[in-house]
C-alpha cells in the first residue's frame, strides 16, 4: 500500500482537494488495533484511504479535521475522524459513514474540510507553540531541569507541559510573555529540515526519531519556525502568523511529580 499524501503539510491553505480511492474497508475488516482507533465505530460504518489527503489525521496534540468527500455521481462519505493506521503508520484513515453508494478503488472523489474547525484547531496550535515559546524564554534559565515535553491544543484541554517545578506566581508574567508575542505578530513559516539543520541550529534536542516516525533516511522533517521566537519540529496545521491566534489566555498552573502543566484557552 502506497503512503498517502499528506497535501495539507506542504499547503495549509487547501480546503479542497480532487483524490484517488484506493482502499474502502468496513470497520469490523480492520485489524484489532486499527478497530480501537475508532471507539465511537459501529462494524458496518467504514475507513476510506486515499492517495493524497487534505484531513489532518488527529495526532501531535491536534483534533482530526471532518468535512466530506464526494464523488461525480453524488455519492457522499461524511467525514468523522481521521487517523493514521497503527498496523501500517504511512496509511491515513478517513472513518465515516456513507450516505448512498460506497466508493470503488480507483474513483475520483472531491475532498472538503470543514475551514471553521480546522481554523480554530490551526489557532489552538501555533498558540500552544507561541505559549511553549514564551515559558521557555522566560523560565529555562530560573527552573532546575527545565525542558518542554508534551502539549494538547485540544480546545477542551489545551496545555501544555514542562519538566521542572513552575510556580503559580510566575502566571501573570507568562501571560505577559504570551501577549508580547502574540501582538507582535510573528509570521509562522513551514520549512523542511534534515539533522544537520537541526545541528547547525543548535537545536539537537528536538531532533526526532526518524524510525519511530516511519520516515525513510534522506527524508527530511518538516518544521513550524515561529520566526524571532522558537522552531519545533511539526506536523500540524497552523495560522500565518501569532497574531492570528487571536486572545489567548493562561487560565492555570499546576504541578505533579516534577512536572507543570500551563492551560490555556481562546476565548
Amino acid at each position: 500500500m502506497q503512503r498517502t499524501v499528506l497535501a495539507f503539510q506542504r499547503n495549509g491553505h487547501l480546503s479542497t482537494l480532487q483524490v484517488g480511492v484506493t482502499a474502502v474497508r468496513t470497520i469490523a475488516s480492520l485489524e484489532e488495533a486499527d478497530r480501537g482507533l475508532f471507539k465511537q465505530a459501529k462494524d458496518d460504518d467504514h475507513v476510506v484511504v486515499t492517495d493524497s489527503t487534505v484531513f489532518h489525521p488527529q495526532g501531535g496534540g491536534q483534533p482530526s479535521d471532518q468535512g466530506t468527500m464526494e464523488a461525480e455521481s453524488g455519492d457522499k462519505f461524511d467525514v468523522q475522524m481521521v487517523r493514521t493506521a497503527v498496523t501500517r503508520q504511512d496509511e491515513v484513515l478517513h472513518f465515516g459513514r456513507f450516505s448512498n453508494a460506497i466508493f470503488q478503488p480507483g474513483q475520483k472523489v472531491m475532498q472538503t474540510i470543514d475551514v471553521e474547525k480546522r481554523l480554530l484547531y490551526s489557532r489552538y496550535h501555533t498558540a500552544g507553540h507561541v505559549l511553549g515559546a514564551a515559558v521557555r524564554h522566560l523560565l529555562e534559565a530560573k527552573i532546575d531541569g527545565f525542558d518542554e515535553t508534551k502539549a494538547s491544543h485540544f480546545p477542551d484541554s489545551a496545555s501544555c507541559e514542562f519538566l521542572g517545578s513552575i510556580e503559580g506566581k510566575w502566571k501573570e508574567a507568562i501571560q505577559e510573555k504570551l501577549d508580547a508575542y502574540i501582538d507582535k505578530d510573528m509570521p509562522v513559516e513551514i520549512d523542511w529540515w534534515d539533522e544537520q539543520d537541526f545541528k547547525d541550529n543548535g537545536l539537537e534536542r528536538l531532533i526526532p526519531d526518524r524510525q519511530a516516525m516511519g520516515m525513510a533516511d534522506g527524508e527530511n522533517f518538516r518544521v513550524v519556525k515561529i520566526i524571532g521566537a522558537e522552531t519545533y519540529p511539526c506536523g500540524g496545521t497552523h495560522v500565518d502568523s501569532t497574531r492570528l491566534c487571536g486572545k489567548t489566555v493562561v487560565k492555570k498552573i499546576s504541578r505533579s511529580k516534577g512536572t507543570s502543566r500551563v492551560s490555556y484557552n481562546l476565548p
